[in-house]
Order: C-alpha cells, then structure tokens, then sequence
C-alpha cells in the first residue's frame, strides 16, 4: 500500500479500460461525475456504479469516492444559497452514498462566484461554499453513526489565485480531509500565447507566471496545510496553432488560437510524434514538457515531468498526487513507480 494518496478521477467513457493492476495500485477513485438538478444531487446519468463492489473486492483497500460537478455543471450556486438547497443537496448525496456505498464525497464547484463557466454564481458563493462543505461534513459525520463507516470529505480546487479569493480555504481546509489541486489548465482555454498548463515550476521567459510550486504556496497561504493538499496531474495535453518560434521552439510566443485539448495522436507513443512531425522539447526551469512542429505547439505531461512532481510531493510533505483523468497506461505507470 503507499504512503501518498494515488487518486486519479475517471469518467464513464474510460471506465471500461480500468485493469485489475491498476485497481491494485491506486488508494482512491473519484467517480466523475455526480450533477445537480433542483438542488438534488443525482448519478442517474452514470451507468457502472454497480462495479464499485467489484473494485472494492480487488482492492479491499481502495476508497471510491463520488465526485460532483465538474466544469460547466450547474446547480451549485442555487443549491449553496439556502439552509433548505443544502440541506436537500446533502440529503441527496448521502443517499447516493449509503446506496452505491461510496466512501465519500468530492466537491468540484468550478467555480464560486464565477460564471466563466455559463453557470450560476453569486457573491455569497464564497462564504457559501463553507456553508455547504459544513453542511455536508455534518451529514457524513450522521451517516457514519448509522453505518458505523467513516466518510471522507475532499474538494477539487482551482489552480489559480482567483479560487482562494473567491472561497474561505482557512475554514474549508478544517472541514475536509483533503483539497485537490487542479494544477493543470494553468494556460489553456483562455489564453492565447503557447506554453505549459501543467507546469511545476515557473516556464523559461515567466519567472512570475503560474506553475503548480505557486499554487501550493498560494493555497498554504490561505490556510491549507501542505499534508492536506493533493497535487494534480493532467493526463492530456493543450495545443495551441499558428505559433512562430520566436528563438523559442514557441515556449510563450502568439499563438492563433487558445490552447484547446485536442490532440489526434498519443502524445505518450514517440512514433507517433515522429510521425506528426513534432519535436520533443523540455524545460527544466519548468520541469514540463513540450512539442513543436513549426506551427503548432502542445504542452503535455510525461514519465519525467511526474517523477518531477512526485519528487516535490516528498519534499513538501503534501498527502499525494490525482490526475484528471484515467486512461493513460504510460503516465499511470510512471505516478506507480514513482510516488511510494
């Protein structure tokens, strides 16, 4: 069993290709997602929830936690607003929990009080937010007087410094038993000008740009102890188009668009990068990974990139490492073999 917590999140469509060895080796699952109708948390959507007692009998071991929300799911602000939506959010949750027997609950509220999304949000979301992660503490706590089981409470934050203002992370961090970290679309969807999302260290050329080492300072900051934080890793990559070299293979040049996460190869498999005509290219200012074709440009992770972040999980003493999200054999097997 490892010392650090092994928490990839996976969704319905990869499901189907989680082995028996992998099921060995992590110590958490996060089931994406549960979403929000009325208030009422539902999972009627997911359809293999019935193969949460086989894992659990593989890995007797192995917490399986319900993750809800997700980018662009609604529901969270209405929900939050009112004694009444988070007593009925709760309720909903918890039977969900008690049916599937879940070992827990993750928040992913993406994000309070900001709509970038297109969902609902309000100024009151931040002290919200610790309103319904109190509320939803408590009702575990119930749950596990009945069951006799405990629960863990975990939520997925934001790797920017927007989340921490927005939220009440010093109250929130005594309420759960861990924060993930998204530490990945630290540049992406948004952002025009090519370089790392995933990052653990400031890119060559941004000294004061955004890297995971910053968010973990950020967020012990604002009160989250580092042996609750769970560095993230992304398991995908982010391509930005029409980007000139600018003596940089690219690394912070214009780009055409914003970095999308479409890939059409395995950017894992050398010959098909070779093939696509990409070069391999690396930072260690940034310890991350990179293409570069001439034109296109496409930040990803790697076997190299996540020894990186095991090692400074380590050193800063944080709980463990998640990614987003299942279905890369290679890069599972690099967190394997080097988070202990």
């Amino acid at each position: 069993m490892k010392k650090h917590i092994f928490a990839p999140y996976i969704m319905e469509n990869t499901v189907n290709d989680l082995r028996v060895y992998d099921i060995m080796r992590i110590t958490h699952l996060n089931i994406a997602f549960g979403l929000i109708r009325d208030n009422v948390v539902t999972v009627d959507h997911l359809q293999y929830l019935d193969r949460i007692a086989v894992y659990k009998r593989i890995n007797p071991q192995l917490k399986v936690i319900l993750s809800i929300g997700g980018w662009g799911a609604d529901g969270f602000s209405q929900a939050a607003m009112t004694k009444e939506g988070r007593s009925t959010f709760v309720s909903s949750a918890l039977e969900i929990i008690k049916k599937y027997d879940f070992d827990g609950a993750d928040i992913d509220w993406e994000y309070p009080c900001i709509d970038t999304a297109e969902i609902a949000c309000d100024p009151k979301d931040k002290q919200n937010f610790t309103y319904l992660m109190q509320d939803l503490r408590d009702g575990l706590s119930a749950l596990q007087k009945e069951t006799g089981k405990a629960y863990l409470l975990t939520c997925a934050v934001g790797g920017g410094e927007s989340f921490i203002e927005n939220t009440e992370m010093d109250k929130v961090a005594k309420i759960v038993d861990y924060v993930n970290l998204m530490t990945y679309d630290l540049r992406g969807g948004f952002e025009d000008h090519a370089g790392h999302h995933t990052n653990l260290y400031p890119q060559t050329g941004d000294p004061d740009g955004p890297c995971g080492e910053k968010t973990v300072r950020l967020y012990h900051e604002a009160g989250v102890p580092y042996g609750k934080m769970v560095f993230g890793a992304a398991f995908y990559g982010r391509r930005w188009a029409g980007v000139v070299d600018g003596g940089t293979h690219g690394l912070g040049q214009k780009a055409s668009t914003v970095g999308n996460i479409r890939t059409e190869f395995d950017l894992q498999d050398d010959k098909a990068v070779e093939a696509n005509r990409f070069t391999k290219l690396w930072d260690d200012n940034a310890k991350a990974a990179y293409l570069y074709d001439g034109a296109d440009f496409i930040s990803y992770e790697t076997p190299e990139s996540i020894q990186a972040k095991c090692d400074f999980i380590r050193e800063k003493g944080l709980a463990g490492l998640m990614y987003w999200a299942y279905g890369n054999h290679t890069l599972f097997e690099a967190v394997d073999k080097y988070l202990d």
